[in-house]
């Protein structure tokens, strides 16, 4: 980074430890001389991030917090409480230079009044966000301040890389009725949900040991009541269960116990979200009903870290009767469009040995890009219709995106700034060597993307452009997900028959072997 450097965010799944990514950049710019600002809003956060500082760095760092305060210390690094740090009188004795970096944890809090003001405030440092919860919206909304992502890893990704386990949803057809609780401050209220939630507790707990005795499982309630009424009610079926609580005194013990299997079923009612890790974890219910994503992946990855003899995750999912407003479930955690979440739920509630989120995404996007594309009636498929007119060698965009089952593609919207900017000569003159027609691509947000794919295919070993634009004209279907040797052979056996389908050859139905 240089101080030239304008805001930027950094994107990462639920389970991968930000932390020591921000222990990195802390200790490059402590090297360079500079002063460094961890912000965060929960304690737990500020005390994990300091030990971790210190191990992955060796730099020991000051709190900004209550009575703590690091102004003028010896501490390059300060850890600082952004509930404390908004308040203008204690922000008011730090000279807006002060810090030449900022690390903001959670990001997706960042454009709040709070935080702004603390960011504001040292206006002239570069920033660094970090979240493992994000999105479409969230990005638009951090795009007003932030100028770009520096990273972005994938829960998916994170999955098939081995870093984190495989996700198994699983729908228990128990229906809870949500229709009468109100929304209060963007989500569930806490208190009517608890009242429609209890009479269920007792049946949710004989189907969780039917589903889950074996497991060890993190449970989040929407009351410190009904967490405490449901530990009871587990502890009746068999379970031994433990509940915690911001009040609990010997709080750190029970986390303990759990962690050391004394407990194998945690009850609490939100406390856990953020800055608490047990890898052993590896079954997840959520009896606390959310319209946020962030807030559904957080308490998601509370088991998607890896441990040994763990297999995967198990997300139990019952059915909540929701009317007029939207409801976060296991499919919320795939960062696809809301079509193809839709239909990865369906699958779900089809399949009742449940399904691996992640290994059924590109089958659910092939089912939704297949409706898509045979509603003829609809605009983009005349727009489809008109481009497949065209004499052109060179693939249209939105064509390329329907032939790889690439929903994000087909609709993106820029974010940010430099995103709705026309493409660049570069980006151009890339797009138009891979086969890709840059007339047809609005933004450079749109050409980085497809450049990004198009890159990612290549070392996948995936069908290129060309190839698709080939196949598909001779009939052949779902192309883009052949390899490139797949696909060269088909080319190939039309070259050495003067390109000219076998007789008897059907192309809609063959399938590479």
């Amino acid at each position: 980074m240089t101080a030239e450097t304008k805001p930027f965010w950094y994107f990462r799944p639920a389970a991968v430890d930000k932390t020591v990514v921000a222990a990195d950049v802390v200790k490059k710019q402590v090297d360079l001389g500079e002063k460094v600002l961890f912000l965060a809003h929960r304690w737990e956060l500020l005390d994990q991030a300091a030990k971790k500082i210190k191990t992955f760095a060796g730099i020991d760092s000051g709190f900004e917090k209550g009575e703590m305060s690091n102004l003028n210390g010896l501490f390059p690094v300060t850890v600082g409480s952004v509930q404390t740090l908004c308040r203008k009188p204690r922000l008011d004795k730090f000279p807006r230079d002060y810090f030449q970096t900022l690390i903001v944890d959670e990001a997706h809090h960042s454009v709040s009044n709070s935080y702004q003001t603390v960011l504001d405030h040292f206006n002239g440092a570069k920033v660094l966000g970090m979240t493992a919860s994000i999105d479409r919206a969230d990005k638009r909304d951090l795009g007003e301040y932030y100028d770009s992502i520096a990273y972005e890893y994938s829960m998916r990704k994170a999955i098939k890389d081995g870093y984190l386990v495989p996700i198994i949803a699983k729908m228990i057809p128990l229906e809870l009725d949500l229709r009468n609780v109100r929304i209060t401050t963007g989500d569930f209220n806490a208190e009517d949900t608890a009242h429609a939630l209890e009479p269920y507790l007792e049946e949710i707990a004989a189907r969780m040991a039917i589903h889950c005795a074996d497991r060890k499982t993190v449970v989040f309630l929407p009351l410190v009541r009904i967490s405490q009424q449901f530990r009871n009610i587990l502890e009746r079926h068999g379970f031994s269960a433990v509940e915690v609580n911001g009040q609990s005194p010997d709080r750190e013990q029970k986390l303990k116990d759990f962690e050391n299997g004394k407990y194998n079923i945690l009850c609490n009612c939100s406390l856990l979200l953020e800055g608490w890790d047990c890898p052993s974890v590896d079954c997840v219910v959520v009896l606390r009903p959310t319209k946020s994503r962030a807030l559904y992946q957080q308490a998601v990855g509370r088991g998607t870290r890896l441990f040994p003899g763990k297999d995967n995750l198990l997300v139990l999912d019952f059915l909540w009767q929701v009317e007029k407003h939207s409801l976060c479930g296991p499919s919320s955690l795939s960062d696809k469009e809301d079509k193809t979440r839709e239909k990865i739920d369906e699958m779900i509630k089809e399949d009742e040995d449940g399904i691996d989120i992640f290994g059924v995404e590109d089958e659910a996007e092939k089912k939704v890009m297949d409706e898509e594309a045979a509603k003829r009636g609809s605009t983009l498929a005349r727009q489809l219709e008109k481009v497949k007119g065209r004499k052109s060698r060179s693939v249209d965009p939105i064509q390329y995106a329907f032939s790889i089952a690439a929903e994000d593609l087909a609709n993106f919207e820029p974010s940010f700034a430099w995103q709705m900017e026309p493409p660049t000569e570069k980006q151009v003159s890339f797009l138009e060597g891979r086969g890709i027609d840059p007339n047809s691509v609005d933004n450079a947000g749109m050409a980085s993307l497809l450049i990004d794919r198009l890159i990612m295919r290549q070392k996948e070993g995936l069908s290129t452009p060309k190839q698709i634009r080939v196949l598909e004209r001779y009939g052949f279907r779902h192309v883009g997900t052949w390899s490139f040797e797949s696909a060269s052979h088909i080319i190939g056996m039309l070259a050495s028959n003067h390109w000219r389908l076998p007789v008897g050859f059907n192309a809609r139905t063959y399938i590479p072997a």
